[in-house]
């Protein structure tokens, strides 16, 4: 393999659990009512795209307009990413080991490309990386279409046959398997129960993702 494209939100920092907190407390129940829409549903999704899953699938139970529901995720973006989450232990590390091993890297991520500056710059991690795609790069086809990878794929100049995603959602599987590449679920504490089927593999940790990252991109057999 020749390049590993990352997530960002829930598997390069832990922000899933903040995001699903705030989905579940609030943005989902002024929506469209307590306990209609599971969180799986809409993990992955740029949060501009979330309005538009919700009127085609809720349009009954919606009960807020566009500007509303994108103005929690705008509010809260900032302080979560800037103050809040924590990056994924031995990430570093990894990067480091996979440039060693002349692997390309990139940050494949639904987010606004402002909300990835912001972890980036953050954590210092920007050099490890040889290309970012945020959602304001693929006009309203992110996860689960394919796009979003096939253009990270495109920025490393790799074949999407040659690269490896890891992803923590099933809209990130899907996008990444449309778009033909191998793909590492990351499974954590906040996604135990997320059907992880339609993966290649699912590391249980950061642990076991650093071990089976660099294990598919050595050639290793995906169980």
């Amino acid at each position: 393999m020749k390049a590993v494209l990352f997530d960002m939100d829930g598997v390069l920092v832990d922000s899933e659990e903040y995001w699903v907190e705030l989905e579940e407390e609030r943005v989902l129940p002024e929506a469209v009512g307590e306990g209609v829409v599971e969180d799986e549903e809409i993990t992955g999704m740029n949060y501009r795209e979330i309005y538009d899953y919700l009127e085609e699938n809720y349009a009954d139970q919606l009960q807020v307009d566009r500007e509303t529901l994108e103005s929690h995720y705008e509010a809260a973006a900032e302080e979560l990413y800037g103050e809040r989450v924590a990056l994924l232990s031995g990430f570093e590390e990894l990067a480091e080991e996979l440039q060693k091993r002349e692997v390309d890297l990139a940050v494949v991520s639904s987010s606004p490309h402002d909300w990835i500056d912001i972890v980036l710059d953050r954590f210092g991690i920007r050099d490890h990386f040889d290309g970012v795609v945020s959602g304001n790069a693929v006009d309203g086809r992110s996860k689960p279409e394919p796009l979003v990878y096939e253009e990270g794929a495109a920025a490393l100049d790799v074949d999407p046959a040659d690269c490896v995603a890891v992803e923590d959602s099933e809209n990130g599987i899907e996008s990444a398997n449309r778009a033909g590449m191998t793909s590492i679920a990351y499974r954590t504490d906040i996604n135990p129960g997320m059907d992880f089927s339609g993966a290649d593999v699912v590391a249980e940790g950061p642990e076991d993702l650093r071990e089976t990252v660099l294990a598919v991109v050595n050639g290793g057999t995906v169980q």
